[in-house]
């Protein structure tokens, strides 16, 4: 088995994956302590956990999962536009999940945060991978 040809085939899938997964925990973590320890409502817990880990996801992503080449002013402010718009689309549907699921349905809250987060995930590698990171080369 060839390693490098793998690692060069899903070179921007690895990385995802791992902070893709160290994400997922600081979401949870934010988002548990603000809802339990804090006592916050669940949607300002979600919302607060999110900005959280938006910051942390951006540069995470660009730094070392999508190698950005972006250089200019300009070309890092369109990014980051991007990155935080599509950011919010998604963090509208685990806003979306948390209300309907937690809230309407009374579902545990930890683990439709878990599946809302799988969801987002994917979701957000899609949007990075064709929208906000484009490799030049691509």
């Amino acid at each position: 088995m060839n390693y490098k040809k793998i690692y060069e085939k899903y070179r921007d899938v690895i990385p995802y994956m791992i902070f893709g997964v160290l994400t997922t925990l600081v979401n949870m973590a934010v988002y548990w302590l603000m809802a339990h320890p804090l006592q916050l409502e669940v949607m300002p817990s979600t919302v607060t956990a999110w900005i959280i880990t938006i910051l942390f996801a951006y540069v995470t992503n660009r730094k070392w999962v999508f190698h950005s080449e972006a250089s200019a002013v300009n070309e890092i402010i369109q990014e980051m536009i991007s990155f935080f718009a599509c950011r919010l689309a998604t963090g509208i549907v685990d806003w979306g999940c948390m209300f309907l699921f937690v809230n309407i349905c009374h579902f545990d809250d930890v683990i439709i945060k878990f599946a809302a987060n799988v969801l987002v995930i994917i979701l957000n590698y899609a949007a990075s991978r064709l929208i906000i990171f484009k490799h030049k080369d691509e």
